[in-house]
């Protein structure tokens, strides 16, 4: 039953090597205490991401929450994961933004992303996972995934980073000590950590000095870090509604969503890096928990698709599988949905916060140059990522030089004009010179030589059989045959 958990053995943490499954539960206060980890873990990009793009945090995280519930129905509670603000959309939003658009037209591209990625779902979910993959293969994905990231770059550079360079310097800094020398739960939570640090620098910045904020006009004038003008003005209880942040403008609360076809294609690339987040974050669980879940990775897409297009139809965010929660599950091994549960009914609650929301938009710009700096770079990396972990051959031309034009093009913010009226730029336009180039010259590819009389041929960005292997020791190994479809564990290895 989805909503029957047994209890753990007498309900105390699990001992060393053993785990407490989805069904299971620990005692109520052990629970709960999970469940505020889980809030803790999403919080810091959860509300990031809302804010770069020109949305109200606090119904975010409400939305979140809201998500999260709804993905746990649709999965059955067999994939235990939470549902934050997904960063592959930021780019694309700015890109929005650049081109006129507004909270509406943001909302409504995202909301049809949602329902696109819903449908996969749905196809992944009856004809197997095969179709995607053959559309979309390691090689592709990953491209797409980096260009959208790395888009980012002069959004962290050129925004941010300038409102106060030694700030956002000292924040950067912090966040990558954090994740890389903070132990368990503090690396997991870097983002947020770096977020309260980078608060407390600019407070203490602000006795000693002030920093200059310059119109459109060029009209500058000095002015504290921080500004809570409009915390003072925020109640403690009530709806989300539109924040004027002092550092980013207005943050748009709830509204209905418009939809423009210009701005509805730039965010479909955004549904590849999706696509591969949660097919990833399925396998993590899999492997945590020992529990085969392919069956159940339709119905994740499905979830996450419908997650973010409730959140966009009311104004909110678009939602993803957050690897900081499983992250927080691998520390623990406590795999409980009902932990997920409480950490969504917590995030519904702070969502009636204003105040709370207030805070967090003050965020002075510098402190979010400082995060943006690492978190655009990160998104960017998964896409090598996935390239290193499905053993993707650049020696092959076909892997390498359609995709090499087509991140130029999504970095470098491509412009592609059909008519005076209508352009894609840069994710749509690098996106589109991946997916037509790799399939349209993929079909007359010469097989590679050297790697096919080594034993190894390499098709769709997958490793294939052609025989066996003589190592330099003189060890034959014979390998397994793959079709480019199997997973990465399941790639072909010694046999």
């Amino acid at each position: 039953m989805a909503f029957s958990w047994k209890l753990y053995g007498d309900g105390k943490t699990p001992p060393l090597g053993e785990a407490v499954a989805p069904d299971e539960r620990l005692s109520w206060p052990r629970t709960i205490g999970i469940g505020a980890q889980h809030v803790v873990a999403m919080f810091g990009a959860t509300f990031v991401f809302p804010i770069v793009m020109g949305l109200n945090p606090n119904l975010a995280i409400m939305m979140s929450g809201v998500a999260t519930i709804i993905f746990l129905l649709i999965v059955n509670g067999k994939v235990p994961s939470y549902l934050g603000t997904s960063a592959s959309f930021v780019a694309a939003v700015a890109a929005i933004r650049a081109q006129g658009g507004d909270s509406a037209d943001v909302t409504g591209a995202i909301l049809i992303a949602g329902l696109i990625l819903a449908a996969v779902g749905v196809i992944v979910h009856f004809g197997g996972s095969h179709y995607v993959r053959a559309v979309l293969p390691p090689a592709v994905t990953g491209a797409v995934v980096m260009l959208i990231g790395f888009n980012l770059a002069s959004v962290a550079t050129t925004i941010y980073f300038p409102n106060d360079q030694w700030i956002a310097l000292l924040t950067t800094a912090f966040l990558i000590g954090m994740a890389v020398l903070g132990r368990g739960f503090l690396s997991r939570i870097a983002v947020f950590l770096a977020l309260v640090f980078g608060y407390l620098i600019s407070w203490i910045a602000d006795s000693f000095s002030t920093v200059q904020q310059c119109s459109a006009a060029g009209k500058c004038v000095a002015v504290n870090r921080i500004d809570w003008s409009q915390v003072a003005h925020a109640p403690w209880l009530g709806v989300p509604k539109t924040i004027i942040s002092p550092t980013f403008g207005p943050l748009t609360g709830p509204h209905l969503p418009a939809f423009k076809l210009t701005f509805i294609l730039l965010v479909i690339p955004s549904v590849i890096a999706l696509l591969a987040e949660n097919s990833g974050h399925v396998k993590a669980v899999s492997e945590m928990t020992g529990d085969d879940l392919d069956p159940y990775l339709g119905r994740a897409f499905i979830g996450d698709g419908v997650g973010t297009a409730l959140a966009s139809l009311v104004g909110g965010s678009p939602t993803t599988t957050y690897a900081e929660n499983i992250g927080v599950m691998a520390a623990t091994r406590i795999y409980s949905t009902l932990a997920y549960y409480i950490a969504a009914i917590v995030a519904i609650l702070f969502g009636f916060c204003p105040k709370f929301g207030a805070i967090v938009a003050a965020t002075p710009g510098g402190v979010l140059g400082g995060i943006t700096l690492v978190l655009y770079g990160m998104i960017g990396l998964l896409g090598a990522k996935i390239w290193i972990e499905n053993r993707v051959n650049f020696a092959d031309p076909v892997n390498l030089v359609p995709l090499a034009a087509g991140i130029i093009a999504g970095i470098g913010n491509l412009a592609i004009k059909f008519t005076s009226t209508f352009s894609i730029t840069g994710i749509a336009a690098g996106t589109l010179i991946v997916l037509i180039g790799y399939h349209a010259v993929r079909p007359f590819a010469k097989p590679l030589g050297e790697p096919q009389a080594a034993g190894r041929a390499y098709e769709g960005g997958a490793m294939i059989s052609t025989g066996n292997v003589e190592t330099p020791e003189g060890e034959v190994l014979t390998q397994r045959e793959d079709d480019g479809t199997s997973p990465p564990d399941q790639r072909p290895g010694p046999a």
